[in-house]
């Protein structure tokens, strides 16, 4: 049986909570950086309706080059999302790529995140679901929301119940990513608590060649749709300056931009609860 709300360190996500935002840079630079950004995330939502899980990656195992920047690794990654923890006091999260990587992962996060391509994976799963903290993972961009049931029952299976399922683009042809709101709803009646990935939404798959584009102007106006239909999180990638940012900058948010997207996203959530 699925939790909703779902348990995720100090917070409750799903039916009746608080906006869940899972939000950090895409990738782990330096440890300063990264407690910067976590830092001035707490600062922004401080006085916001929202419960904040710093979220940063250790490894980007897909990226499209060799030649791209992938992170720290695990144990200095690790290390430094401890630091965060110590520095703020906000649960983390970060995303596992093997199956031995679950249980150090386990260790320091509250949350264990899915890859998309990897959702799939039994072993991952049943890895992550051992850890017994809460689960977040993304619907691969290959399977249809309703398939999903099957991922959350392998969760189940294996012993997690705290579970969350986030909508994050669906392929559509080459190199494109395109977004059916009904997945939402459809996702939903799974029975877990549903995020929406925002930025990794508007990617374009190998757009610049040798690296991943996207439509940063998108994730406005589709934060907005998802959150009109229902979601109980939002997922976004955001870092000081995006341009300069080693992995996804076309596709995240400015921090200097993000508290008028949490207000707008806040605005339009206390509207829809009156229905």
């Amino acid at each position: 049986m699925l939790n909703n709300p779902a348990t995720i360190g100090p917070y409750q996500c799903g039916t009746g909570q608080s906006l869940l935002l899972i939000a950090g840079p895409c990738v782990i630079e330096s440890e300063s950086l990264t407690i910067e950004i976590a830092q001035r995330l707490q600062e922004l939502t401080a006085k916001l309706a929202i419960a904040l899980v710093f979220k940063a990656s250790f490894d980007k195992a897909n990226r499209t080059s060799t030649d791209a920047y992938r992170g720290p690794g695990l144990e200095r990654g690790l290390q430094i999302l401890e630091a965060v923890k110590r520095s703020t006091g906000l649960p983390v999260t970060t995303d596992i790529h093997e199956s031995p990587q679950a249980a150090a992962v386990g260790q320091v996060c509250q949350l264990i995140q899915i890859p998309a391509f990897l959702a799939r994976q039994t072993d991952l799963l049943v890895a992550a679901a051992r850890t017994k903290r809460a689960v977040h993972v993304k619907k691969a961009q290959f399977l249809s929301p309703w398939d999903m049931r099957h991922v959350a029952g392998k969760l189940v299976a294996s012993g997690c119940q705290d579970i969350l399922l986030c909508e994050r683009g669906t392929f559509f042809g080459y190199g494109r990513l395109v977004n059916d709101m009904r997945s939402l709803v459809q996702l939903r009646e799974i029975g877990a608590p549903v995020v929406f990935d925002a930025t990794h939404s508007v990617q374009e798959p190998g757009g610049l060649g040798e690296s991943t584009g996207g439509q940063r102007e998108m994730i406005e106006p589709l934060s907005r749709a998802a959150t009109a239909i229902g979601i109980d999180g939002l997922f976004v990638e955001t870092h000081p300056t995006p341009s300069q940012s080693p992995s996804d900058g076309p596709n995240m948010v400015s921090l200097d931009t993000l508290p008028a997207l949490l207000e707008q996203i806040l605005a339009i959530r206390e509207t829809i609860e009156r229905f």
